[in-house]
Formats: C-alpha cells, sequence, structure tokens
C-alpha cells in the first residue's frame, strides 16, 4: 500500500506594527476574511489571526509535486501610545514583520521609522521587515513620496509594498511575495509539521493586556 504523502506545510510568525488608524488590522482583515469595516475599533492589546498562502511548485522553483503551504501566524498589535511598550513581546521570535504608514499621514511614516529602528535593536536578527503603505486607494490625498519610502527602504533594506486594505489592491499579493521569502527549506527539513503554540499560551482570540476599560475610540482604519 502506498503511503500517503503529509502535505507540506511552514509556519511563520508575523506581526504587524504601526501608529494607530494606519489600517493594521484592516490589511489583516482583507487577507484572512476577503472583507472591510469603514469604521472599525481600534485594536486593545493585541489580536491573533491565521491564514496560509499556497506556493506552487513553479514558484518555488521545483519541477513537479504539490508546492507547499506557508501558515502565517498573524499577530496585530496596537498602535496607541499607551501599548507601545507591550509590542516587544508580539514582535519577539517573529519572522517577519509588516510596519504599515498611511500614505495621507506624513507623520504615520516617522512612527514607521521607530519602529523599524526598534526590530533592528530587539527582534531576531534574521527577521524580515517590510515596509507597508496603506490606504493606496486615496492616491490624490497622498501626503508622502514615493521618493521618501524608497529611500527609507533603501537605508534599512526593507521589503517595500503600497495596499489599499479597503479595495484589496496588492494585499495578496505582498503576502504570497512575503511567503516566497520565508526559509521554509529548513523548517521543512527539521520535519516541524505541527501547529506551533502561541508566544503567549492564548487561545487565538484577542489579547487585552491592558486591564482597563475600553475608551470607546474609533478610527477609520481605511
Amino acid at each position: 500500500m502506498a503511503q500517503v504523502q503529509k502535505p507540506r506545510l511552514a509556519q511563520f510568525k508575523l506581526v504587524l506594527l504601526g501608529e494607530s488608524a494606519v489600517g493594521k488590522s484592516s490589511i489583516v482583515q482583507r487577507f484572512v476574511k476577503n472583507s472591510f469595516d469603514e469604521l472599525r475599533e481600534s485594536t486593545i492589546g493585541a489580536a491573533f489571526m491565521t491564514q496560509s498562502v499556497k506556493l506552487t511548485p513553479q514558484e518555488i522553483g521545483e519541477g513537479d509535486g504539490d508546492g507547499v503551504t506557508i501558515k502565517f501566524e498573524i499577530w496585530d498589535t496596537a498602535g496607541q501610545e499607551r501599548y507601545r511598550s507591550l509590542a516587544s513581546m508580539y514582535y519577539r521570535n517573529a519572522q517577519a514583520a509588516l510596519v504599515v504608514y498611511d500614505i495621507t499621514h506624513p507623520d504615520s511614516l516617522n512612527k514607521a521609522k521607530y519602529w523599524i529602528r526598534e526590530l533592528q535593536k530587539q527582534a531576531n536578527s534574521d527577521i524580515l521587515i517590510a515596509l507597508v503603505g496603506n490606504k493606496k486607494d486615496l492616491e490624490d490625498q497622498r501626503k508622502i513620496s514615493n521618493d521618501d519610502v524608497v529611500s527609507l527602504a533603501n537605508e534599512f533594506n526593507l521589503l517595500h509594498f503600497q495596499v489599499s486594505a479597503k479595495t484589496g489592491e496588492n494585499v495578496n499579493e505582498m503576502f504570497k511575495a512575503i511567503a516566497m521569502k520565508m526559509p521554509y527549506q529548513f523548517q521543512l527539513a527539521k520535519g516541524k509539521n505541527s501547529t506551533n503554540k502561541f508566544a503567549d499560551g492564548s487561545n487565538g482570540n484577542p489579547i487585552d493586556l491592558s486591564k482597563r476599560p475600553s475608551t470607546n475610540e474609533q478610527d477609520c482604519a481605511c
């Protein structure tokens, strides 16, 4: 009887960082659920979701076979100032980070620089960092030049994407591009094909680290 081959699965922890209301949660929602909420409450602490990307044999340079599935364990962190000190527990041991800015708000790029420096100081030395400009659907309201962003990405040797969580433009393509850069060959060689435990032992629900009542803050995360 022929042995049934197990699907090839590699799992990676990915964290989103950036100022409040740049659209981190909306990017995750678009990727995981293919939906968008015009108004959504600000994330409290962090939220956890998973989503997988299937890479074909051709995309990973194999002639045949079933390809490989990359499963992202996604931590969406709160952007408010009062949660900043808590973020390190989420990007610790992460293999990838999306640092998100809003193309219509120049200060969000300055905040992105802060997170890039924090990741380079405190995260794994081999973490893959992508600089992500959201709200590409508001091109007519752009306040951040592409030249400035390219210069920043080159300075820190980052991947760079521009997306719209609202329309879905380039969101799936971004996650596929990141999946293709993950070191899945090493993980598959070690036989890590079982579900990783969450960083804090949670069951995958949103985590409220503040232990404070909600302030009912609402921001458009377009």
